[in-house]
């Protein structure tokens, strides 16, 4: 990854991320500008090749957290963050931001839920989903982000710790 990339990859995320923890909204101004211009800098940097895997990385990322926002599950800023990072990212790169990001997301969310004094809640929730699940049906907007009672995490704020941690490994010659 270029030098180019890695730094616009931060940047994105870190503003993401600071966003997303002062208002738990990721704007527009900042995902759709990333997107096109996370595909020109690969252009650019690596012809069209790198283009390509840029396009993929969007592809790939809005593709697989479409379902999410569909259930309203994650919100359309954090999805739209997700695609424009997998035009800068590529789809390698996505794929491992996206392993971090679950992991970092799920530590978040257990430190909120033990913090907030919500585990018999959490457990409750959980089996609703499930039973949904098996029942074959959507569960409904007592487990979405339409609940006004239910705790979220700044998804944001995972993606940008996610990125941190993926650039300086490749930086780094870890990953």
């Amino acid at each position: 990854m270029s030098f180019a990339a890695s730094a616009l990859a931060i940047a994105v995320a870190a503003i993401a991320g600071w966003i997303d923890w002062r208002s738990r909204r990721i704007p527009n101004w900042l995902t759709v500008p990333a997107l096109i211009l996370g595909i020109a800098v690969n252009l650019a940097v690596g012809g069209l090749s790198a283009g390509r895997d840029s396009l993929l990385g969007a592809a790939l990322g809005l593709g697989l957290l479409l379902p999410f926002v569909l259930i309203r599950s994650l919100g359309a800023g954090d999805w739209k963050l997700v695609g424009a990072l997998g035009a800068v990212l590529g789809p390698h790169g996505l794929i491992s931001v996206l392993f971090a990001t679950v992991l970092i997301a799920g530590i978040m969310a257990v430190v909120l839920i033990i913090y907030k004094r919500r585990v018999r809640q959490t457990l409750a929730n959980l089996w609703h989903m499930v039973a949904s699940m098996l029942a074959l049906r959507l569960p409904g907007p007592a487990v979405s982000l339409d609940n006004p009672e239910s705790l979220k995490v700044p998804f944001g704020v995972a993606v940008a710790l996610a990125v941190v941690a993926y650039v300086v490994a490749e930086r780094w010659g870890i990953s």
